[in-house]
C-alpha cells in the first residue's frame, strides 16, 4: 500500500497546473489583447481546452515563456 501512495503522491506532484486568462494577465503583466495578438503571430503560447468552452494555460508553459524574455533581455 505504501509503494501506490508514493506513486500516486509522485503522479500528483507532476501535474501541472492550470492558469485561466486573468491569472496569466497578472502572472506575465500582459493585457487580455496583448496575450490574444502574441497568440495569433506565434510570439505567445496558446491555451489548451479544458472544457466545452473553457481554456487554460499549463503554468510551466508561461513560466518557461517569462523565463525565455528573461534571458532575452
Amino acid at each position: 500500500m505504501t509503494a501506490q501512495r508514493s506513486t500516486t503522491q509522485t503522479n500528483h506532484q507532476q501535474l501541472d497546473r492550470m492558469l485561466r486568462r486573468k491569472e496569466v494577465e497578472q502572472i506575465t503583466a500582459r493585457s487580455r489583447s496583448a496575450i490574444y495578438e502574441g497568440m495569433a503571430d506565434g510570439t505567445f503560447p496558446k491555451p489548451v481546452k479544458i472544457g466545452s468552452r473553457a481554456v487554460a494555460w499549463p503554468e510551466s508553459i508561461i513560466r518557461k515563456w517569462i523565463a525565455e524574455r528573461m534571458e532575452g533581455a
